[in-house]
């Protein structure tokens, strides 16, 4: 079936005139689901947008645009209201309603063995009511200004599948039947996913009647794969293979300053986490991490400027906050934690930790750019304070799993923002751990703060933006102060493509066929 309406999808495109094109993209994070509900993870959410539609798009710049809702408007300080578009099918022919945002939203807390839940974005939604087939409103208990922005981050799934669907059987294809630009073929965990064009898709008409999406982890190879015509476009570019690269005429650069903040997190609650000992290997009554001296020791024994300049080529900016300078809810007043080994040691010295001690840190090797040599640059950093890290990097797939179950005390990952605001970073990360209310999904540090807490739902509530903002400023200083996480730095996302194919590029860093296009 699949291949019959493959190729009529080909004989339309002909007919019309033009010639079937297949796109090939190599991308280095590793997608681990078609469940568009499964894990927040970025390379996940740029796949499943291939097959999945959203109420709220957004563009290259993060701003929000009409996705399967034509518009939104708030009719009460607590009621906001979409109205949907008429005329969307799902991929088998059936019409799209309001009940599949009902059947979507009850599913999203369900998900079984989810490493990151969905539910930052749907908590704050108390009650849905369909006025009408196409016409949904939404409820929250209290003034709620980014509704429409969360919007953007939940994936519609049909009603038809219920909301007990298993991961399992949008993996295998079953339940892989969207709204979006492409229809799935194939999909092999941990390798590729394989789509054909939507011909009843509502969006623009897409050039691509193929789109091959491949996981290629090795910088190298992705590169190399690039340069032999295997893949059209690659993401993740190394920042030391941008030069040559550059010099290849038959190649194109394309990049973007980034959302994301490349972070740590530490074990701010457990006296015995794996991984943490003495300097001799002896176990501590008290974890050193749960004591803040320690933390900013940690912290200023790092050289953010070293890092951008000699690990990522240049291209990132030391990070001291959640979100980068321009982008709302950033604090001009903070800035990144000074280079100062000298006072690192002292601050041990002052938490009773002369010896300093050993840590296990870990981090993915394919997730981030350069996120491996990252690790190891701060291990080196942290040996010349006394601080033994026994550096773990692994495949992103498998720390993530392990990350979730809390199994490091110290680990790198990277944030953005699912809003345009700072709420994302701060409800998933930093909040204190609630899953009844979707505050703390991510929360790695185990960290809590009821001052902190208490800000963020006040700016969760506060309508005018003026003040929002200086909310969560003000909740981004304590944050910063406890070192929640600590901030390296925010990195710029770069793609390479052959010279023929033209690739928007995206802060949000997401790659999609629906970002590429032949070039002129």
């Amino acid at each position: 079936m699949r291949k019959t309406l493959l190729a009529a999808t080909f004989l339309a495109f002909a007919a019309s005139g033009g010639m079937a094109q297949t796109l090939s993209i190599g991308v280095g994070g590793a997608f681990t689901s078609m469940d568009p509900h499964y894990h927040t993870l970025t390379p996940n959410n740029a796949l499943n947008k291939h097959i999945f539609d959203r109420l709220v798009g957004t563009d290259e710049d993060f701003r929000l645009r009409p996705g399967l809702a034509e518009s939104w408007t708030s009719i009460s300080p607590t009621v906001w209201e979409f109205k949907l578009r008429q005329g969307v099918t799902w991929h088998d022919g059936k019409p799209f309603t309001a009940e599949d945002i009902v059947s979507t939203f009850a599913r999203v807390p369900n998900v079984r063995n989810s490493p990151g839940s969905f539910t930052i974005y749907t908590r704050q939604v108390q009650r849905l009511e369909v006025v009408d087939a196409h016409t949904i409103r939404m409820h929250t208990a209290a003034p709620n200004p980014l509704v429409p922005n969360w919007m953007s981050g939940i994936s519609i799934i049909s009603a038809q599948f219920g909301t007990d669907i298993d991961t399992a059987d949008f993996n295998n294809g079953r339940a892989a039947i969207g709204t979006g630009p492409y229809r799935l073929v194939s999909y092999n965990p941990g390798t590729e996913a394989v789509m054909e064009r939507n011909p009843n898709w509502w969006g623009p008409a897409q050039p691509w009647a193929r789109v091959n999406y491949r996981i290629i982890a090795n910088d190298a190879s992705r590169i190399a794969a690039l340069r032999a015509g295997d893949v059209q476009a690659i993401d993740a570019v190394s920042t030391r293979d941008v030069p040559t690269l550059r010099s290849d005429s038959n190649i194109r650069i394309a990049s973007r300053a980034a959302l994301r903040n490349i972070y740590l997190y530490l074990d701010h609650e457990r006296d015995d986490p794996p991984g943490l000992s003495g300097p001799n290997g002896e176990r501590l009554e008290r974890s050193p991490l749960r004591d803040n001296r320690v933390r900013q020791a940690l912290s200023i024994a790092i050289n953010r400027d070293a890092i951008v300049s000699r690990v990522m080529g240049g291209f990132a900016s030391p990070s001291g906050q959640f979100l980068a300078e321009g982008v709302m809810g950033h604090d001009p007043t903070l800035k990144p934690a000074p280079y100062d080994p000298a006072r690192a040691q002292q601050l041990l010295l002052e938490a009773g930790y002369p010896n300093g001690f050993r840590a296990l840190l870990a981090g993915p090797n394919n997730r981030y750019v350069n996120d491996e040599q990252i690790i190891q640059a701060v291990a080196q950093m942290w040996a010349r304070i006394g601080v033994r890290a026994d550096v773990q990097a692994m495949p992103s797939n498998v720390y993530f799993s392990r990350s979730a179950r809390n199994e490091f005390p110290i680990g790198l990952s990277g944030w953005g923002t699912g809003t345009g605001e700072p709420d994302s970073p701060m409800v998933g990360l930093i909040a204190t751990p609630n899953r009844e209310r979707g505050r703390g999904t991510s929360n790695r540090s185990l960290y809590s703060n009821p001052e902190f807490d208490a800000l963020l739902e006040r700016a969760l509530t506060t309508i005018d933006v003026a003040q929002r903002e200086e909310l969560y400023r003000q909740a981004t200083r304590i944050a910063m102060a406890d070192h929640a996480i600590i901030p390296l730095h925010h990195q710029v996302n770069i793609w390479a493509s052959r010279r023929n194919i033209e690739v928007i590029a995206r802060n949000d860093e997401e790659t999609y066929a629906m970002s590429m296009k032949p070039a002129n």
